[in-house]
C-alpha cells in the first residue's frame, strides 16, 4: 500500500474529495491517506502559507499531494496556497490533457471534431515569481524571470512526455517576436531540447496565433508548451473547448514532489450542498494513480467514468435537461456502478501495473540549477530607472551633468518607449523614466562605476532601481527602447 497526503481544500473541495476516495476505495485502488491542513481555514489560524509546519512536512515525507480547490484570501497581502505549494517544492511542469467527453456537449464535440490537447505549463518562473514594486506612487513593476535551467526542466519533461504519448507534434507557444530576451530565450532553449528528439515534428506558435488557431481547428495540436502565464491562460482557454474547468485535470510534475489537484473554483455558493461535479477531481486522480504505476486500477475507473458520461448521467451543470441531474454522492455511485464496462468512444485499455521507483529522499541542501556561461562577460553598461515628472529634455540635461567620462547618454525611455534624443510630443509620459548610460568605446566597466554614477545622479532624481547592461562574448543581454 502507498500512502499519499490529502489536502479536502475549501468550499466544495471535501465534497469532491470525499466522492473521489470513495470510488477509490470501491476500485480497490491499494492506497493509503495521511489529511493534512491546507487552505483558507489555515490562512485565517495565522500561517502565512495557507498550511501548517506538520503538512509541510507530511507532504514532503510522502512526496504526493492529492488537493481539492483552495481559496486564497482577498486583500490580505498572502500569496496563493497552490502557487506556493508549486514553487515551494519546484513541481516545474504542469500537465492538463483536455480531451472530448462524449455526454459533455461543446461546440466541437457536435460537430466531431475530436480534441485531444496536452498542454504543458512552466510552473515556477515568469510573472509568477510575484516580484513586485511601486517604482513612484504612479509606477508598478513585476519584474519577470525566465531562466535556462527552469525552461530545459519543462520543456525537456514536455517532449519525453510526448514521447510516451506517442504524439507526432510539439508546439512551442510564445511571445518571442516582443519579448525578445525572456520569451526568446524559451524559445532558444525548446529548439535546443528538440534536437534530442528527431522523432518529433517540433514547430513554434506566436501565442495569440495560438489562441485563434485553437478555438478554429483544436484537432491540429497535440502537445503544447508553453510559458507559465501564458500557460496559463491557454490551458484555461483549452478548458473551455472541452465543457469547461469541470473537466479539466492538473497535474503538478516535480523531480521529488508532484501535486494533483483540481484547478477550478471552490464554488462557495453551493459548498455542503452535495451538487458539486467531482469530475475534474477524478480526472486528477487518474493521472495521480499512472503516475504512481497503478495503471490497471486508472483505466477500470476511466473507462467507467466514460461510460457513465456516454450514458446521459450527469451533475446539475452539465447534461441534458430533459434528464434529471444526480448529487454528487449519487453521481460517484453511478461510476462505481459501472465499473467492468467499457465506453463506446476511445475505451482505456487495461494496462498491468508497472512498479514505480520511488524518488522521495531528504536533501541537504538546496539543489542549485545553472548553466554553463557562454563566452566572456563584462558590464557594458547600465539602465537607471529615475522618477521625475519633468520633460525629458530636461532630464537629459540633468544627466548629462553628472554623467562621468566612462559612461555615454544613449537614450531615455519612457513606459518602454523612446523619448529621446528622438521622440513625439504625442508620447504620454509617466512620472518614471529609464535613462540608458553606456560605456564609452564598449570598455568593460565594473559595479563600482555603476555605484559612482548613482551617487551622481541621486543628486538630482530618486533612482527607483538598476539594472546592469550584461555582454556575453559578442552578445548584447538587453533588449532595445521601441523606437530607439
Amino acid at each position: 500500500m502507498t500512502k499519499i497526503a490529502v489536502a479536502k481544500g475549501d468550499g466544495i473541495g471535501p465534497e469532491i474529495m470525499d466522492a473521489v476516495l470513495d470510488i477509490f476505495k470501491a476500485a480497490k485502488v491499494p492506497l493509503t491517506y495521511e489529511f493534512v491542513d491546507m487552505g483558507k481555514w489555515v490562512f485565517d489560524k495565522g500561517y502565512s502559507n495557507g498550511m501548517t509546519p506538520e503538512a509541510q512536512a507530511t507532504i514532503e515525507s510522502l512526496g504526493i499531494l492529492f488537493k481539492g480547490p483552495m481559496e486564497t484570501p482577498k486583500g490580505k497581502g498572502v500569496k496563493s496556497v497552490n502557487v506556493t505549494a508549486r514553487k515551494t517544492w519546484n513541481t516545474y511542469a504542469n500537465k492538463r490533457t483536455f480531451q472530448t467527453l462524449h455526454g459533455v456537449d461543446t461546440v466541437f464535440s457536435k460537430a466531431g471534431i475530436p480534441i485531444d490537447i496536452t498542454i504543458v505549463r512552466e510552473n515556477i518562473e515568469d510573472t509568477y515569481g510575484g516580484v513586485e514594486h511601486m517604482l513612484t506612487h504612479d509606477v508598478a513593476l513585476s519584474r519577470r524571470f525566465i531562466t535556462r535551467p527552469g525552461s530545459e526542466q519543462v520543456i525537456r519533461y514536455a517532449f519525453e512526455m510526448a514521447r510516451k504519448k506517442k504524439a507526432t507534434r510539439i508546439t512551442c507557444g510564445h511571445k518571442a517576436n516582443i519579448m525578445k530576451i525572456t520569451d526568446g530565450l524559451f524559445l532558444e532553449v525548446f529548439y535546443e531540447v528538440a534536437k534530442d528528439y528527431p522523432d518529433l515534428k517540433a514547430d513554434d506558435v506566436i501565442v495569440d496565433d495560438l489562441c485563434m488557431k485553437l478555438v478554429s481547428r483544436p484537432d491540429l495540436f497535440d502537445v503544447v508548451v508553453l510559458t507559465n502565464l501564458q500557460g496559463d491562460i491557454v490551458s484555461d482557454l483549452c478548458a473551455g473547448l472541452v465543457g469547461g474547468l469541470g473537466f479539466a485535470p492538473s497535474a503538478n510534475i516535480g523531480d521529488h514532489i508532484s501535486i494533483f489537484e483540481a484547478v477550478h473554483g471552490t464554488a462557495p455558493d453551493i459548498a455542503g450542498k452535495n451538487i458539486a461535479n467531482p469530475t475534474a477531481l477524478l480526472l486528477s486522480g487518474f493521472g495521480m494513480l499512472r503516475h504512481l504505476g497503478l495503471m490497471e486500477a486508472a483505466a477500470m475507473i476511466e473507462n467507467a467514468l466514460l461510460y457513465t458520461l456516454e450514458s446521459g448521467v450527469h451533475t446539475g451543470d452539465f447534461g441534458s435537461k430533459a434528464t434529471p441531474s444526480l448529487n454528487t454522492t449519487e453521481f460517484a455511485a453511478a461510476i462505481i456502478a459501472n465499473f467492468g464496462k467499457q465506453p463506446a468512444n476511445n475505451p482505456k485499455p487495461l494496462l498491468e501495473d508497472k512498479e514505480v521507483t520511488p524518488t522521495i529522499f531528504k536533501l541537504e541542501k538546496n539543489p542549485m540549477l545553472e548553466s554553463k556561461e557562454h563566452g566572456v562577460e563584462y558590464i557594458n553598461g547600465v539602465d537607471m530607472f529615475i522618477e521625475s515628472n519633468e520633460q525629458p529634455n530636461v532630464v537629459a540635461e540633468k544627466c548629462l551633468q553628472h554623467t562621468l567620462e566612462l559612461f555615454k547618454l544613449v537614450t531615455i525611455s519612457n513606459r518602454g518607449t523612446q523619448v529621446w534624443p528622438k521622440g513625439s510630443s504625442f508620447t504620454n509620459l509617466v512620472n518614471q523614466y529609464a535613462c540608458r548610460f553606456e560605456s564609452v568605446g564598449d570598455v568593460p566597466l565594473t559595479q563600482t562605476d555603476i555605484i559612482e554614477l548613482y551617487k551622481r545622479l541621486a543628486k538630482d532624481f530618486k533612482i527607483c532601481s538598476t539594472e546592469l547592461l550584461n555582454t556575453w562574448g559578442d552578445k548584447k543581454a538587453y533588449s532595445l527602447a521601441q523606437g530607439q
